[in-house]
């Protein structure tokens, strides 16, 4: 007998289980479904509160995670262990985020590698895929707590500009937190889809959307035609946001009242008394003409001109990027013709007003400007659900396409559900020194571990030159033409030597095995997260330990003997590591090296730089 859920909230009669559309913003995230009677797209929420869940997560004793409005309230007390803004280090290594590291008020690790960035709390390391689970898994965990009924479908946004990696990221998160992510979509195309843009088949359309988030603004201009949503530009800065708007009235108090810099420095709590009083003041401008707002006996005040005065800067800053993007795209503000506001922080009447200046149109701000992308989200949920039939979906991919990596991982080239025809490449390199071949196994399937896929092809690439690890460039590429026959291509750059195979089409797979596939994948997530993260380590550390016995190997004679001894005892620590099954031990274990060998690895650099500007040969 099939169970039938009945929600308590809206009484109606619901389906087994619902995709939903989710927002995974960098400031708030949010669950909207379409509701099945109204068949208008809803933001979820519980009874007088709010649909935003801040994206913020805070690790407490004994592992206690939490996440929301509870780990916002701990930012100032507990700032080492709780984490804001991960979707920030999404896909990024520590080179990508370095010049930005000081905003962050929790410890990220300098491994000095392209590898992904990690987050240290204790004696922990998550890597932003398990920070970003945390905060999806509250989602569905809410949703499921609303709807009365199972959510383990979703369509999950990110901004245009988000690359393959940082795309990729993103469904591993979903994954992790026990969601089949069924389609990663753009936020401005979702905005769009909101506004009920693109859902006609003959509509040709160029739309520009004005995103400015709580710490993020981007503008992306769109083409719409034929139901296909092409992004044709996108600009923006990634520290300019709402919280900007806030600081600037936050300056104005504190240079009026005279006090000094040191006493905030001092006294954290005054500083977030300031910042949350300056958040209300822009809220009620939105609205009056005066605030006024007493904080420990001071009074403060500001008009609406006065802060308009302030914020123009910013503003104009914005609309610089709008510029940027028209002319990225080869167009006017004449050739768009729709608006799209999108983020709280575009409920500011001069936001408003300048952007409608800016593009000579008035700007469609009638969609809750903070649940528009969400909402597109679940208009694009209910197309994949097959429940709008007006709307055309092309041909797309059942499985992911990849190929096998070091340790036997699955790197996904073609995530499932892409549309085909499509294109994609990636390039690899050598591990051992003089290496002639690469082997290329191809494998379809949502594991982390290629033996838990399915092997479609495999064939070698030989003859590359003779040369260092490292240094060949392998390019492998992807191609899926209209009829989904696949081919593999690998080419090595720098000698030009290359090698194709042709993999027939749907792989001979049938719709219960793809559905069998896909469940696993969900079901041993957790599982196949921890062992790509320990078989990532383990990589990780082999490298360290060969990179470093070369480079005492050649420079022995820089090093004191005391550093030579240390240098020893931490290779033997990385060493033993290696063979237990703890990666955040494996990681404590390289951090540990690359503090005991930067001190003689910066020396050898001064030293070969020295030599270079004499004309030595180094």
């Amino acid at each position: 007998m099939a169970k039938i859920g009945i929600n308590i909230a809206t009484g109606s009669l619901q389906k087994e289980e619902m995709i939903v559309g989710i927002d995974l913003g960098t400031t708030n995230s949010l669950v909207a479904i379409i509701h099945p009677e109204s068949r208008q797209p809803v933001a979820l929420k519980e009874h007088n509160s709010s649909s935003l869940v801040p994206s913020v997560v805070h690790f407490g004793d004994a592992g206690i995670v939490t996440v929301g409005e509870q780990a916002r309230e701990l930012l100032v007390k507990e700032p080492s262990n709780t984490i804001f803004s991960a979707k920030r280090l999404m896909g990024k290594s520590y080179n990508d985020v370095r010049n930005n590291a000081h905003l962050f008020s929790y410890k990220i690790i300098d491994d000095n590698t392209d590898s992904l960035v990690k987050v240290q709390v204790g004696d922990k390391f998550y890597s932003p895929v398990e920070l970003s689970s945390f905060i999806l898994k509250e989602l569905k965990e809410r949703a499921e707590h609303i709807l009365k009924t199972p959510v383990t479908k979703a369509v999950i946004t990110v901004p245009a500009y988000f690359n393959d990696a940082q795309r990729q990221a993103t469904r591993d998160a979903g994954k992790l937190a026990g969601l089949d992510v069924l389609r990663i979509i753009n936020e401005p195309t979702a905005a769009s889809l909101a506004y009920g843009l693109g859902l006609q088949k003959e509509e040709e359309k160029k739309i520009a959307v004005y995103d400015l988030g709580g710490g993020t603004f981007d503008v992306s201009i769109l083409q719409i035609s034929n139901g296909i949503f092409e992004v044709l530009s996108t600009n923006g800065d990634t520290y300019l946001g709402g919280d900007d708007f806030d600081n600037i009235i936050r300056q104005y108090w504190m240079e009026s009242s005279g006090l000094e810099k040191e006493v905030f420095e001092n006294d954290k709590q005054l500083l977030q008394e300031f910042r949350l009083a300056a958040e209300a003041a822009k809220k009620a401008l939105s609205k009056e003409d005066n605030f006024s707002v007493t904080i420990r006996e001071m009074a403060f005040t500001i008009t609406k001109q006065q802060f308009e005065t302030l914020a123009k800067p910013l503003v104009d800053k914005t609309l610089h990027a709008c510029a940027n993007a028209l002319k990225d795209a080869g167009l006017t503000q004449q050739d768009i013709d729709t608006i799209v506001m999108v983020g709280g922080s575009t409920r500011v009447p001069l936001v408003k007003e300048s952007v409608a200046a800016f593009f000579g149109k008035p700007v469609h701000d009638e969609v809750n400007p903070d649940e528009v992308v969400a909402l597109g989200a679940a208009v694009q949920a209910d197309i994949l659900a097959g429940n709008n039939r007006d709307f055309l979906l092309l041909d797309i991919t059942p499985l992911s396409l990849g190929i096998e990596t070091m340790g036997g991982l699955m790197d996904v080239l073609i995530p499932r559900n892409s549309k085909i025809p499509i294109k994609a490449a990636r390039q690899y390199t050598t591990q051992k020194d003089g290496q002639s071949g690469i082997r290329v196994s191809v494998f379809q399937g949502e594991r982390d571990l290629v033996k838990d896929n399915r092997k479609l092809a495999e064939f070698n690439l030989s003859g590359i030159p003779g040369m260092p690890a490292g240094l060949p460039k392998v390019e492998v590429g992807f191609l899926i033409n209209a009829d989904g026959i696949l081919v593999v291509k690998a080419k090595e750059l720098r000698s030009g030597v290359e090698q194709s195979i042709e993999v027939k089409p749907q792989y001979g797979l049938t719709d219960e095995e793809v559905e069998k596939m896909l469940l696993d994948s969900v079901t041993h997530a957790k599982e196949d997260i921890a062992t790509r993260a320990l078989v990532e380590a383990r990589t990780e550390g082999e490298q360290l330990l060969a990179s470093t016995e070369g480079f005492i190997a050649k420079h022995v004679q820089m090093l004191t003997p005391q550093e030579l001894q240390d240098t020893a005892a931490a290779m033997q620590a990385l060493q033993l590591a290696l063979t237990m099954e703890d990666k955040d031990l494996i990681h404590k274990k390289i951090e540990e090296l690359n503090e005991v060998s930067r001190p003689y690895a910066e020396r050898a650099m001064d030293e070969a730089v020295g030599s270079a500007m004499k004309g030595k040969k180094i």
